[in-house]
């Protein structure tokens, strides 16, 4: 059985393994600390209130039941094509298409967003600026940077992301003096804790699996680095700790720094909240990080989106030119591919910029909750049939918390049909889904 998996991992070879355990785990941070938090939660608030600090509790639980059956896989199998490549050998090939096409998608759109927002962080500068001209002038910045290999792409993330926790530990220690100062009142005042009941709450559980989303590209990046089992070990722990305490103790204090009835609009919450303290400058400060944040994510989904298109293309389910290497050791061109999210959002932003960022959203959240689901189910045929040597790291719990998992992406990916905000994550998710189904039968099947 395993002889047979080495031979799909071997169509991967040629890139390199420059990623120390510390670059692997700032690279899952710096993706999972973007927009989702920094905008994203201002919307999340506005469905659920403060009672938002739940929906990212119950986020994040989700979050470490995938990790954990990630992490078991991973150690067993580091290949760049991760949870795609394990789909196709212990599910069907079919699985392994859909799967690797649903995430590229879901990533190449999450960058879409990313820029949308740094479009938005902009114009509290530049109001009288076009926000399609910043769209491509960061795009082709972080383009250049993915093209110039691994190792340098590894040096960027970790200096993005040490920023992003430093000004997240700043704004935690701020926050935490201004709420003591003001008391709890902001967390019952307009309605109550549930102002929006339980319904939205667990509608803004599905803002929150978007913020936390590109924390399997551990999984991913596991292909290029320098020792991938004790790395990804350490990687995943730190991770999934860091993510938890960083999400739910900076939304507890935003809620509580402001009324939940005007965190958000407009502006990042953050900003908003920062503005509300009245130190100078620090809701430009506020704004800066949070553009560097949004940069960051963008520079690790572009990062992500090319690994997997290059994954496809050695799988021969993309033009074979996709899975060439440069001198570097960097699938260029598959890197120009997956730029298509940067177009897309220029579009949309310019043809309705007040709404582009929610839009972006709703449909890049189809491919998220597919691959997080398929994630839970390939984990439950790899633990039937696997026969290799046992995995350092083991999930706890199964097979029912790998089942509680696929079960709690299911009933997220169901409610999006049932809330007018994500009606069009479901509209855009079941036809790319039939296209694909029907391209591989007539295509790649034999």
């Amino acid at each position: 059985m395993e002889s047979a998996f080495d031979k799909v991992a071997d169509r991967e070879q040629g890139l390199r393994r420059d990623l120390s355990a510390s670059q692997l785990t700032m690279i899952a941070i710096g993706g999972a600390i973007g927009t989702g938090l920094f905008l994203g939660s201002g919307f999340a608030i506005g469905l659920a209130g403060p009672s938002v600090v739940v929906s990212y509790a119950i986020g994040a639980f989700i979050a470490l039941l995938l990790m954990g059956c990630l992490a078991e896989m991973t150690v067993a199998h580091p290949t760049t094509g991760s949870f795609g490549t394990w789909a196709e050998h212990y599910v069907s090939p079919l699985a392994g298409f859909l799967v690797r096409y649903a995430y590229w998608s879901a990533i190449v759109l999450a960058v879409g967003t990313e820029v949308t927002a740094i479009a938005v962080y902009m114009a509290r500068w530049f109001p009288g600026v076009p926000g399609w001209i910043w769209i491509l002038g960061f795009s082709g910045l972080l383009v250049g940077v993915n093209a110039l290999g691994v190792g340098f792409f590894g040096a960027v993330e970790y200096a993005f992301a040490a920023l992003k926790v430093s000004a997240i530990v700043l704004f935690l220690i701020l926050g935490g003096v201004t709420v003591f100062g003001i008391g709890p009142a902001n967390y019952t005042a307009h309605g109550g804790f549930f102002p929006r009941g339980a319904w939205g709450m667990w509608v803004a559980v599905i803002v929150s699996i978007f913020s936390y989303l590109s924390i399997e590209m551990i999984a991913v990046a596991a292909g290029e680095a320098t020792d991938p089992q004790r790395a990804i070990t350490s990687a995943f722990r730190s991770c999934v700790a860091r993510l938890a305490v960083f999400y739910l103790l900076t939304l507890a204090l935003i809620v509580g720094m402001a009324p939940w009835t005007t965190a958000g609009k407009g502006d990042s919450p953050f900003v908003t909240v920062m503005a509300r303290t009245h130190i100078p400058f620090a809701a430009d400060i506020v704004n800066f990080v949070i553009l560097a944040a949004a940069l960051s994510a963008m520079n690790s989904q572009l990062y992500i989106s090319t690994r997997m298109m290059f994954s496809l293309a050695r799988a021969g389910q993309a033009p074979r030119r996709l899975g060439v290497l440069n001198s570097s050791g960097t699938p260029v061109a598959a890197l120009m591919v997956s730029t298509g999210g940067i177009g897309l959002a220029g579009l949309v932003n310019a043809l309705a910029p007040a709404t582009s960022f929610t839009v972006m959203m709703a449909v890049s959240m189809f491919g998220a909750i597919f691959t997080w689901m398929m994630i839970f189910v390939t984990h439950l045929f790899f633990r039937r049939t696997y026969r290799g040597p046992r995995p350092a790291f083991r999930m706890w719990g199964f097979p029912y918390a790998t089942l509680l998992g696929a079960g709690l992406m299911l009933a997220i990916l169901l409610t999006t049909a049932l809330t007018p905000e994500f009606r069009m994550t479901l509209a855009y998710g079941i036809p790319f889904l039939a296209v694909l189904t029907v391209v591989w039968r007539l295509r790649f099947r034999s």
